[in-house]
């Protein structure tokens, strides 16, 4: 269940440096809002914000953006950041944003992004909510319009029928190739290389709960 409605919340999100407030205006110049011109992979649901801290460490040659439309999730990912730079390790590559990701296209240029993770992403699991869910056909146009030629999506989740929804979705998507995919990542040797662990991950994972990953490129 999602955190929400924590007094405050909304104001620290406002008066935090790491997010950017206003994203429409920064469309086509998002490599000006980072110290370093370098490529840009996003993360739609964030959460609390783990996963990307986790790879902005590791790969200080990408800029980073989380995008969490719950502001109090996102004010937990902030308070994670704030302790991290506190202990004086600087993510200058790493930015994080509140809004709809329906929005997408109407933030990034074409082009401006070149990979796109969704990890543990709400199943809704209702038909009728279908088009809500990060790897809906809907949401693979979304993403279509901002991606250049070649570009990837990453997708994990424990979810199995959503998952099972996903790889259908890929493949019934325009400019979407299936490239790779697996019903039980940690027993996987080739795709867990490099393999960075979510919070949920971590969580269901311990407990025996197998995890899926597919990865998707897009071509004009």
């Amino acid at each position: 269940m999602r955190l929400r409605n924590i007094p405050g919340a909304k104001d620290a999100i406002t008066e935090s440096p790491y997010v950017v407030q206003n994203p429409a205006e920064c469309k086509g110049k998002w490599a000006q809002v980072f110290t370093q011109e370098q490529p840009i992979h996003i993360e739609v649901g964030m959460g609390k914000g783990r996963f990307l801290m986790d790879m902005a460490k590791l790969h200080p040659e990408i800029n980073y953006i989380g995008i969490e439309m719950y502001d109090s999730v996102l004010l937990r990912a902030l308070q994670k950041r704030e302790k991290i730079e506190e202990e004086g390790e600087k993510l200058d590559n790493l930015k994080f944003m509140c809004v709809d990701a329906r929005l997408l296209p109407e933030i990034f240029e074409k082009g401006e992004i070149q990979r796109i993770y969704l990890n543990f992403s709400d199943p809704w699991p209702k038909a009728r909510h279908a088009k809500r869910r990060l790897t809906s056909r809907e949401f693979l146009a979304r993403y279509s319009q901002i991606l250049p030629d070649g570009a990837t999506v990453e997708f994990k989740t424990d979810n199995k029928g959503l998952f099972e929804f996903s790889l259908e979705e890929v493949n019934e998507s325009e400019g979407w190739k299936l490239v790779a995919h697996t019903f039980d990542l940690h027993h996987q040797e080739d795709m867990m290389e490099g393999n960075v662990m979510t919070e949920y991950e971590e969580k269901f994972s311990s407990v025996g709960n197998p995890i899926c990953k597919l990865i998707a490129v897009f071509h004009e």
